[in-house]
């Protein structure tokens, strides 16, 4: 008998390792980028790709604000091209993010995820700056 777990089987373990392992090279987490960013040894750039306002309001220390509507090759010119970008928006509800990601590869970026976003690193009890 199969259950709703089991009833697609496993992967094998390669299989598996090489999922898991190319799924990391597209997002980390709010824990990583903090962790990071507390030991001075940020080797990114964290986007905020939300509006200017909600940017305002609260944000992750640290970040900079780049809505993904305006994200152009003429935005990101005083940064280097092997520039690793982390992107984060509002939450799982958002594709802010996902937008951000798209447009940064579509412009030949690095460019990585925060899964969680605002959502996130508030639920991890991390604090946030404000802009007003």
């Amino acid at each position: 008998m199969t259950t709703p777990v089991t009833e697609h089987p496993a992967a094998k373990p390669a299989e598996a390792q090489a999922h898991f392992r190319r799924k990391l090279g597209f997002e980390t987490d709010c824990w990583d980028v903090r962790e990071t960013m507390a030991r001075g040894a940020a080797d990114f750039v964290l986007l905020d790709v939300r509006g200017r306002k909600a940017f305002a309001e609260a944000h992750v220390p640290g970040a900079v604000n780049l809505p993904h509507r305006d994200l152009s090759e003429r935005r990101l010119a005083g940064y280097p091209a092997d520039t690793l970008f982390v992107v984060y928006c509002a939450g799982p509800h958002c594709n802010g993010a996902d937008r951000a990601a798209l447009r940064l590869a579509t412009l030949g970026r690095k460019v990585k995820l925060m899964i969680g976003g605002m959502t996130g690193w508030a639920d991890e009890g991390f604090p946030f700056e404000t802009a007003l």
